[in-house]
């Protein structure tokens, strides 16, 4: 199941479904809550509830259980639901994603690194979701050239994804989703389901985890993933990919799918 991260939606997985479907697995990337064609809803945006969001279509497409494989944010919620849905979990490749506990560490008063900046942006009411929607998605635009590395966000295929990307931000309630996935982050430290979500996060990661990450990514650099191998107690791979940002499945699509395909491979034996 491939679940995508900031203002995406399925597409960012474009490259990987064929391959992985040739391989010979069934393959799933919804859009998730708030995003693309998927409900629109008022609240539901916390870990436990995306958690339950991922375990229940994993459920309702007949299966026991998946290989989770997340980009950014999406990413973030394959490492939760591993951690509180553990039997439905073979497997976790995080790429581009810190391990929730890390931003546990990240979300304090002073925010002086990118990630912690974004959190801020995101705490505050109403705004963000409208400059994320207005002039026409331009302001993802500029976020995502920002976190890209330099071949890919100078090529034909950046510029087709940014025109798809600014079209979906714009259907209507989808920058709101996309703000509240961050919005819970930011606000959740001083909520009850924070701290609930604190105490989970001290359960492993048993389920077997690939991380990824591109040496040029300046928005969740490889030092970011540092607490992550703590947490895991199956095995745990670091990959870094040279030469691309934050988005590797989309800077270097024929690598990250070989990884994929072989971490879910190995995931599935007994």
């Amino acid at each position: 199941m491939l679940l995508h991260g900031f203002g995406q939606y399925w597409r960012s997985w474009r490259y990987q479904i064929p391959g992985l479907a040739q391989a010979g697995f069934r393959v799933v990337a919804p859009d998730l809550r708030g995003y693309g064609d998927s409900d629109k809803t008022p609240r539901g945006y916390d870990a436990f509830t995306l958690a339950d969001d991922v375990a229940g279509l994993v459920r309702s497409l007949g299966e026991r259980d998946a290989v989770l494989v997340g980009h950014g944010y999406g990413g973030v919620t394959a490492f939760n639901t591993a951690v509180m849905k553990p039997d439905q979990v073979r497997g976790v490749v995080a790429i581009a994603a810190p391990h929730p506990i890390r931003m546990a560490k990240v979300r304090r008063p002073v925010r002086s690194d990118r990630y912690g900046r974004l959190l801020s942006w995101a705490s505050i009411p109403f705004y963000p979701e409208h400059r994320l929607a207005a002039a026409n998605g331009a302001l993802l635009e500029r976020i995502v050239r920002s976190q890209s590395g330099p071949v890919w966000k100078a090529s034909r295929d950046f510029g087709e994804t940014m025109a798809k990307m600014r079209l979906a931000i714009r259907i209507p309630g989808a920058a709101r989703g996309a703000v509240e996935h961050l919005r819970w982050v930011a606000r959740s430290p001083l909520r009850h389901d924070g701290h609930q979500h604190r105490e989970a996060l001290t359960r492993p990661v048993t389920a077997p985890v690939l991380h990824m990450v591109g040496d040029a990514d300046r928005f969740t650099p490889a030092s970011s993933l540092t607490d992550a191998r703590e947490q895991c107690t199956g095995w745990y791979t670091l990959s870094t990919v040279r030469g691309v940002g934050h988005y590797p499945a989309e800077e270097a699509p024929d690598l990250v799918t070989r990884l994929i395909i072989a971490h879910a491979t190995r995931a599935q034996q007994p």
